[in-house]
């Protein structure tokens, strides 16, 4: 199992008994837009990924961790890496704190530290690269206070309550290794 810690938090793997958390934050619909999500999912759906959780990053092209702050609480939020591509060593990353009032917390920041350490150092990527809403104040700040680059913007790319939205890309590239 992955456990990563930081000074407040760790990121761990997904456990069987996230189920109710993942199902609450899938079927949260006013973080759908950060997230890209269509439609509710089912605790089934949600139980059926969760055993599959335990697939290696090679084999499913994603890792989804918990951001949790002890053994006693439970996650705030969820880290992933997304498309993960070893031939060109690079992947997406998202990231959602679930409540409001846990965010702006550095929970967030400290998170996303310890996935871009692990990313550059235990998983060899080369970069890594975020899809944000270009309104979405929050993340920009987060990600390019780790060095994230804004390169570019998709114009209209997502369609929200009906109107069109850009989204921009931010990318990290690893000049150390």
């Amino acid at each position: 199992m992955i456990t990563l810690k930081g000074e407040n938090i760790y990121i761990r793997a997904l456990e069987t008994n996230d189920l109710e958390f993942i199902y609450a934050i899938e079927n949260d619909q006013s973080i759908w837009e950060v997230s890209n999500t269509q439609t509710p999912y089912s605790r089934f759906l949600v139980k059926q990924y969760l055993e599959n959780a335990h697939q290696d990053i090679y084999e499913a092209k994603q890792l989804r961790l918990a951001i949790c702050q002890d053994q006693d609480y439970p996650a705030l939020g969820l880290i992933d890496l997304f498309d993960f591509d070893p031939k060109n060593n690079r992947a997406g990353v998202g990231i959602v704190i679930q409540e409001q009032g846990n965010r702006n917390q550095n929970i967030g920041s400290e998170a996303l530290e310890l996935l871009i350490h692990y990313s550059f150092y235990h998983l060899n990527l080369h970069q890594l690269y975020a899809n944000i809403g270009s309104e979405n104040k929050s993340s920009i700040a987060l990600f390019t206070k780790f060095g994230f680059k804004n390169i570019g913007t998709k114009k209209d790319w997502n369609l929200v309550n009906g109107i069109y939205k850009d989204e921009a890309v931010f990318q990290l590239i690893n000049n150390q290794l």
